[in-house]
């Protein structure tokens, strides 16, 4: 039998093993994972609400299922986390913002926790998130600050901070997170974990995201077979999203074939688009140099993209607007002061002003097709630097104005739609993750998940982290 403190370091698909073989019990292991999330959440607040009571009996039942040899679907027993953005009957949803009243009733599921539940998984609660999802740092005036399991100074990106944290910890195994401009893949970064952004539409949204065509559904997992087992769990058809793909084939079985002949390019920096950390760039690079070894052709060239950050601005700020619309002067002077100025910007806007942010949307779309007609992947830094300091919303002694001057590797191809992870390739020299991106076209997700399972394996885990006061 596993101590408990073992228990936390196994993946999804580990832990299904062990029910197999009768090792432990989904009641131990969701026993464990509580544990530790009652360590843990005084240091780096990671969850908003874990309900331990349901948790419990969602875990008793699928040791009963286990015991009978009758697990009930893909993730049954394993424990799973969902961000505050999504709809978990039975507790409120706050979104990370004070403008949003618990006193209600919360009886719906959002498309993913239907399928969770429906898969057998033991639902712990819900993550933080910045207030809206609006900031890709995960602080909010409704619970503060989420920190950096490798360093309790440093911010754990967002907006899935919470999500990140708690599965670099062990807090949980898995955990759904949402990316409208790098929210699942900048936390990952940060926090050293795996975070896949799939083809838009993969995965169904309801309610409606309030940022659009731009927000995507997607796996946080500590490596490519988890994130692949994930994601088969919460994709596919739902009729309350009306832009969902339909039935799509399932991951897992995809992950052996290797990268053996994929032809892939290599950015360093998008064409100079992006000052990276020489440390960053360093890791990267080194990475890069396994997938040629591991068959794949590696050429180092930039896609030619255009300049797009003012149309996302745009877009943002719209989209900010529109999530704030229904607030009152009272309810409006509650929200982060920098979602309130976004919102205001974008409030000011005109509809050819989005028409043409849209208009360079599509664009940016053609081009990443045309040059995906020649490479199946697109390799760059997921992010320029590592994680600074928590509670500001940009890296201190820098000149940028917004969030998205240190971005610059993930919010383009939410503009495009395409599937993007990362995976951590590496420690700085502080110790904090650094992370790498893998980008494909549109509906070639297996391509995503095949090269990120090869390299994952080739590089090697990181080393836990260890949060202490």
């Amino acid at each position: 039998m596993s101590e408990p403190t073992q228990l936390t370091d196994l993946r999804a698909h580990e832990l299904l093993a062990g029910y197999t073989r009768g090792d432990f019990s989904p009641l131990e292991v969701t026993r464990a994972v509580l544990d530790l999330i009652e360590r843990v959440q005084p240091l780096v607040n990671a969850f908003v609400r874990v309900d331990a009571e349901a948790a419990l009996g969602m875990a008793a039942a699928s040791a009963q299922r286990w015991r009978r040899g009758e697990p009930q679907g893909l993730l049954d027993g394993v424990p799973v986390s969902v961000k505050d953005l999504l709809l978990q009957a039975g507790g409120p949803t706050l979104r990370g913002s004070r403008t949003l009243s618990p006193q209600r009733t919360w009886d719906e599921d959002a498309p993913c926790v239907t399928r969770l539940r429906a898969q057998g998984a033991v639902l712990l609660g819900k993550t933080t998130t910045s207030e809206f999802g609006w900031k890709p740092v995960t602080d909010s005036p409704l619970t503060g600050v989420t920190r950096n399991p490798y360093d309790l100074t440093r911010t754990s990106g967002g907006s899935s901070g919470g999500s990140g944290a708690a599965v670099a910890l062990g807090a949980c195994p898995l955990s759904v997170g949402t990316d409208a401009g790098g929210s699942i893949r900048i936390p990952a970064s940060f926090c050293g974990v795996l975070g896949l952004k799939p083809t838009y539409g993969r995965v169904p949204i309801h309610p409606h995201s309030p940022y659009g065509a731009l927000a995507h559904l997607g796996p946080m997992a500590r490596d490519a077979a988890d994130a692949a087992l994930l994601l088969d769990a919460i994709s596919g058809e739902d009729w309350r999203d009306g832009t969902h793909l339909g039935p799509v084939p399932p991951l897992s079985g995809c992950l052996h074939r290797g990268v053996q002949g994929l032809r892939i390019a290599y950015s360093p920096s998008l064409g100079g688009k992006a000052a990276v950390d020489p440390t960053v760039a360093s890791a990267v690079r080194t990475a890069v140099e396994h997938l040629a070894d591991l068959g794949a052709q590696v050429e180092e060239t930039d896609p030619g993209l255009p300049d797009v950050e003012d149309a996302f601005r745009t877009l943002w700020s719209g989209f900010s607007a529109r999530a704030t619309r229904h607030l009152n002067d009272e309810r409006r002077a509650l929200l982060d002061p920098g979602l309130r100025e976004t919102a205001a910007r974008g409030a000011g806007l005109s509809a050819l002003d989005h028409l043409e942010a849209e208009e360079a949307r599509y664009d940016l779309g053609h081009r990443m097709g045309h040059f995906h007609t020649t490479y199946d992947l697109l390799v760059t830094p997921t992010m320029p630097l590592t994680a600074f300091e928590a509670g500001t919303d940009v890296p201190r002694r820098t000149e940028h104005a917004d969030w998205l001057g240190w971005t610059p590797f993930t919010y383009p191809f939410n503009l495009t739609q395409q599937p993007a992870a990362t995976l951590p390739c590496g420690l700085d020299d502080e110790g904090l993750p650094i992370g790498l991106q893998l980008i494909g076209a549109r509906h070639h997700d297996a391509l995503v998940l095949r090269a990120a399972h090869a390299l994952g394996t080739a590089l090697g885990p990181l080393p836990r982290p260890q949060p202490s006061s």
